[in-house]
């Protein structure tokens, strides 16, 4: 006589496993665990990463008897605040034509390094041919070469051009440091496109040019915001390849100006420096609120490559 296998319910199963479920996230649940495991250290990274802001906005705004005289005044706020940095800042410098310097250098670098970056990471990835992954390698490998390396030979370069203390100086440079990251990036989010695409549209008779910029590039369009940011804030904030190829005041980005004409031998002025550093920093963070869920998506693409 053979015994038959009990025979699960599977209604009840789908129970049990929910229930399984819900007891395993049910920690979650108690709210002095929560707060521990979620809300604490949640506090702890903002406060990290705003404090900075919020120290540059009260500098900013403090009068100067404030910020010289620690013992009377509390440093981590502000009794009698003043718009006379910021005005001083706007009105009585060459701040705007600083602005106007990083703005034009950084959004022109960041172009041609997307263009470039684009060409290379489709023939890279796309253009099936051998040797292809070693020439990405070394191209990201390029990225890890330090700037204060590449700046010596770069300079003479720059020098024999003639183009020593002009935007083209940074412009021309930029992209130097730029193009190595912004097409393994790009490396990563073009292997996620089907490669059925691509051959539907060669059996019809398109070709590369046509591919690229009508099949390939509309799909690509969260990794290229992704490259642009990364290329535009790293142009923004670059400062060692500004302090050398430029040395007239009015063609000064600002990373560069805030520090050698706000800074007086041994004396900062404090004000003007962080009212300079947050007014910087603006375009930046607007340019991030905006874009952040394309930046994010497009670095994850690139990384499970």
């Amino acid at each position: 006589m053979t015994a038959t296998a009990p025979q699960t319910n599977p209604v009840r199963a789908a129970s049990l496993a929910s229930s399984d479920a819900s007891e395993g996230m049910s920690y979650l649940e108690n709210l002095p665990r929560k707060v521990v495991t979620v809300y604490l250290p949640l506090i702890i990274i903002m406060i990290v990463l705003l404090f900075p802001f919020y120290w540059m906005v009260i500098t900013s705004i403090k009068p100067d008897a404030q910020l010289l005289d620690l013992q009377t005044s509390n440093p981590l706020w502000v009794t009698e605040p003043t718009l006379r940095h910021v005005e001083k800042l706007l009105l009585d410098s060459n701040y705007p034509r600083w602005l106007w310097n990083t703005m034009l250098v950084a959004v022109c670098a960041t172009f041609l390094s997307i263009f470039a970056s684009v060409l290379a990471a489709y023939a890279i990835v796309r253009v099936r041919y051998k040797g292809a992954q070693t020439v990405g390698g070394l191209i990201f490998l390029a990225y890890l070469v330090p700037p204060s390396i590449l700046f010596i030979p770069l300079s003479t370069i720059i020098y024999a051009y003639g183009l020593f203390d002009t935007p083209f100086a940074l412009i021309l440079t930029y992209p130097t440091i730029l193009i190595p990251f912004c097409t393994w990036l790009l490396m990563g989010y073009f292997k996620t496109i089907p490669y059925e695409l691509e051959e539907c549209a060669l059996v019809d008779g398109a070709s590369r040019w046509q591919i690229l910029t009508k099949i390939i590039l509309p799909l690509a369009v969260p990794g290229l915001i992704s490259a642009f940011i990364f290329a535009f804030t790293l142009c923004w904030n670059e400062f060692v390849y500004a302090l050398t190829f430029i040395s007239s005041n009015h063609n000064k980005t600002v990373p560069v100006a805030i520090i050698s004409e706000f800074v007086d031998g041994d004396v900062f002025r404090w004000g003007s420096l962080m009212a300079g550093a947050l007014v910087g920093s603006l375009p930046l963070v607007i340019l991030y609120a905006f874009f952040v869920e394309h930046y994010v998506s497009a670095m994850t693409g690139a990384v499970k490559e």
